[in-house]
């Protein structure tokens, strides 16, 4: 499968690199340290705190107009 690494933009073959998706095993270190510094975020819950899926965005804001 050939792609691009997310942090250099470098092609990439999963048949050929080992740190598939990333190119180098620096890049992927770049990755997890931007997870780490909370450089990137998940921007919204998959659960409410009861443990149930959370709605869809669109789905919660028409139970919360009704």
């Amino acid at each position: 499968m050939k792609h691009q690494c997310p942090i250099c933009r470098k092609p990439v073959d999963s048949r050929f690199h080992p740190d598939f998706p990333f190119c180098s095993e620096r890049c992927r270190l770049l990755d997890l340290g931007n997870w780490a510094s909370e450089k990137y975020v998940v921007s919204e819950p998959l659960f409410d705190e009861e443990g149930e899926e959370a709605p869809e965005p669109d789905k919660r804001r028409r139970e919360e107009e009704e």
